[in-house]
């Protein structure tokens, strides 16, 4: 579905990626793992189209993409950072505002997000202020919204990073859940690798700008591939 074939990036003359190649396959979630700096964040927004690699070429369901992405491909894709970024309005405007720029019927739009918002436990906020949330009712909205839009690919940039320890369980827990009942195929991008085992298939980890090992989570941390890699996964195994 998603393909990115030997990705390289500088900016401000520092390499940030070297000769990275990704692939994503329908239904799957894949994590980008790494410390501060590795790039991971980088790449996302390489695969998201909010950056345009050095060099390399990237595919979108079979086809190579331009460097002006059509509006089309880019509505295909669906972001959530990990600050949720949402609108000084009611939190149904904020879930409904990417259907209404769409064009979808307002009885669209109501059905998508009151569904939505059931699915992560904010329902009972739909008419409150955005501005009024807590950081996990803000991040759930910020979700929630990101489904509604039903996309082909869901970018997840570090979503649980800004959350406190129980709020961030509970939102894994939930999230996992969503996952497991939509398919939805999704590249998620963390420091934390509990994240990474509870929610990804397979997952890529980046030191210094390179993709240094691949596999499933759990693979990784029996057979880390190399020194570098053990090193960096040492204090994740205990």
């Amino acid at each position: 579905m998603l393909e990115a074939r030997e990705i390289s990036w500088i900016k401000d003359h520092k390499t940030i990626l070297q000769n990275t190649n990704f692939h994503l396959f329908p239904g799957e979630c894949v994590g980008l793992i790494g410390p501060n700096g590795s790039g991971k964040s980088s790449l996302l927004k390489i695969l998201a189209f909010l950056e345009t690699p050095t060099t390399g070429l990237l595919y979108f369901q079979g086809q190579a993409v331009p460097k002006s992405v059509p509006l089309p491909i880019r509505r295909r894709i669906a972001i959530v950072f990990q600050e949720p970024l949402l609108l000084n309005t009611g939190v149904f405007d904020n879930v409904g505002i990417g259907l209404k720029i769409r064009g979808l019927s307002k009885e669209t739009i109501r059905e998508r997000v009151d569904y939505w918002l059931d699915q992560f436990g904010v329902s009972h906020l739909s008419k409150q202020s955005a501005r009024l949330l807590s950081g996990g009712e803000a991040q759930r909205v910020s979700l929630a919204r990101a489904f509604a839009l039903e996309p082909d690919v869901l970018f997840l940039d570090e979503p649980f990073s800004a959350l406190d320890a129980p709020t961030k369980e509970g939102l894994r827990i939930d999230l996992a859940q969503v996952f497991k009942a939509t398919q939805t195929t999704t590249v998620l991008v963390s420091h934390d690798f509990k994240d990474i085992a509870q929610l990804t298939n397979r997952a890529l980890i980046l030191l210094k700008g390179q993709v240094m090992a691949e596999g499933t989570p759990s693979a990784l941390l029996k057979s880390p591939q190399n020194e570098e890699v053990e090193r960096f996964l040492a204090h994740f195994s205990s």
